[in-house]
């Protein structure tokens, strides 16, 4: 059985990093990803406080959202930085960066 999700669909843009490691993915953060992750989170803290009026739970609810946000935040922004670096999201700014590099 084939668990490579990468056989099926092939990159659009050039490959900087096949397979790039948790590092390597987190380090290629964009400010845009930073932003997204950062609004994501915000937005959570919000919804969390807003739905823990009612019940009076305003403090735990207000947390709970806030680490569900980040937790969705940062896989989303994560996802982004390693399509960028598989080839699957445009990666101009990627590519002269690491071309350099080589």
């Amino acid at each position: 059985m084939n668990t490579d999700i990468t056989a099926s669909v092939k990159p659009e843009y050039p490959v900087i990093d096949r397979n790039p490691p948790f590092t390597k993915t987190v380090a290629n953060f964009s400010t845009l990803d930073y932003l997204r992750l950062t609004t994501i989170t915000g937005v959570s803290v919000t919804v969390g406080y807003l739905s823990g009026i009612k019940p009076g739970i305003r403090g735990p609810s207000m947390v709970t959202g806030g680490l569900i946000g980040l937790m969705g935040g940062f896989m989303y922004a994560y996802q982004n930085s390693a399509g960028r670096l598989m080839g699957f999201f445009p990666n101009d700014g990627e590519v002269a960066k690491y071309k350099k590099s080589l």
